[in-house]
């Protein structure tokens, strides 16, 4: 299916569902058992995204691809993957990753 996309071509891929920032923010929270009073709001900076939205529609009729999950799955399951995978994430947040990183990237 998707080598018969159009070199070139820009395809997006998203899951058609458009919510609020902040209710993302809630339901991560209540995915992870937390309450919504660990929620900060910071002052809006300039030039700030109202909001973040993909067309799919060229993907979807030129390739004949669609979501294979609802939003509220997919999210369950990407943190239940992160949850899962603990040790990975915190290796990459550490200092000798990015370090290690950085000098692959600069050897390019």
């Amino acid at each position: 299916m998707l080598a018969d996309g159009d070199v070139g071509a820009v395809y997006n891929i998203g899951g058609e569902s458009e919510i609020p920032n902040l209710e993302l923010v809630r339901r991560l929270l209540a995915l992870l058992s937390k309450p919504d009073s660990l929620i900060r709001f910071v002052t809006d900076r300039p030039g700030h995204d109202r909001r973040y939205a993909m067309d799919i529609s060229r993907i979807r009729s030129t390739l004949g691809w669609s979501p294979r999950r609802d939003f509220a799955t997919g999210l369950s399951a990407t943190v239940e993957w992160y949850l899962s995978h603990r040790t990975w994430w915190e290796r990459v947040l550490s200092e000798a990753y990015r370090t290690a990183a950085a000098m692959y990237l600069a050897e390019r």
